[in-house]
């Protein structure tokens, strides 16, 4: 059974999700033990078609059985007649940051409610592993992804769920540690897709502009003069710019991409903390841009 299959549940208790729709269910002697919930996973991925095929129309709640409007059909190969109850809930997850959202069938768009869920700070509230809060860091990362590129994009409070899981063990060596492979193998990878390898707006959504060089994630090295690398006449630099490279930092390769195992121990929590408080670390050594 898929792991968010339980907090799916629970969430629709919470929103009371499942008690408003089964009090209005056909049989007022229905139990909440009747209730039945299909979960298909990444539906806006599927073939609508090959998914539901004529039983579309069968899903809606005036169609289903027990109501006004109820509908049947006869399958092709038992040739029973087949309806859709009314105690079914049928969930469809989706991941709208990969722009899918907007391709969904139409006559899917008409039978299904969307609500959205977004990262969930509470989760990581009060969860400090070497002086990093989890919930202030992701949030300010997500709020520079909002500024800069949509809501769509945030990062999920998943990603540091691992994280947590070694904090509530007491094991906060094995935390930090995770926290950077989190960084390393899934947080830096998206931001490079998110902004198609815009370094200068991944060090925006990092905050390495306010850090000092050795807390930056993405160090900016100085700009490079085109008359340099292709001698003249090249009609590169017709308005005299000149063009800046960036590479990730040195201690993160040697900790992490490099060797393939990841020690937090050279990387220093400042870079995280400063994520969401650049104030905390400007006054230490090191370079602050401007």
């Amino acid at each position: 059974m898929p792991a968010y299959t339980f907090p799916i549940l629970e969430y629709m208790y919470q929103q009371e999700l499942l008690e408003k729709s089964h009090s209005n269910s056909a049989s007022s002697e229905t139990r909440e033990d009747d209730l039945y919930v299909l979960i298909i996973d990444e539906i806006n991925r599927g073939n609508i078609s090959k998914i539901f095929g004529e039983l579309i129309t069968l899903i809606e709640s005036s169609k289903r059985e027990g109501q006004p409007e109820a509908l049947s059909v006869t399958l092709p190969y038992s040739k029973e007649q087949f309806s859709v109850p009314s105690n079914l809930h049928i969930i469809g997850t989706m991941n709208t940051a990969d722009r899918s959202l907007a391709l969904i069938d139409t006559a899917l768009r008409r039978r299904f409610d969307f609500i959205e869920m977004q990262p969930d700070y509470g989760v990581l509230e009060g969860k400090t592993v070497k002086g990093i809060e989890l919930d202030r860091m992701l949030r300010a990362i997500n709020q520079r992804i909002e500024y800069l590129y949509d809501r769509e994009h945030s990062i999920g409070h998943a990603f540091l769920m691992p994280v947590v899981k070694r904090i509530d063990d007491g094991q906060p060596e094995k935390a930090y540690a995770e926290l950077v492979s989190v960084f390393i193998h899934k947080i830096l990878p998206l931001l490079e897709e998110y902004f198609y390898e815009d370094w200068q707006r991944i060090r925006l959504v990092l905050g390495d502009n306010q850090k000092p060089l050795n807390y930056q994630f993405v160090t900016e090295n100085a700009q490079q003069n085109a008359d340099n690398l292709f001698g003249r006449n090249h009609n590169l630099q017709r308005y005299g710019e000149e063009k800046a490279s960036y590479q990730l930092n040195e201690t993160l390769l040697r900790n992490g991409l490099s060797s393939g195992e990841v020690s937090g121990n050279e990387w220093s929590p400042e870079a995280f903390i400063a994520i969401y408080a650049p104030q905390s670390v400007s006054s230490m050594s090191g370079t602050v841009e401007p």
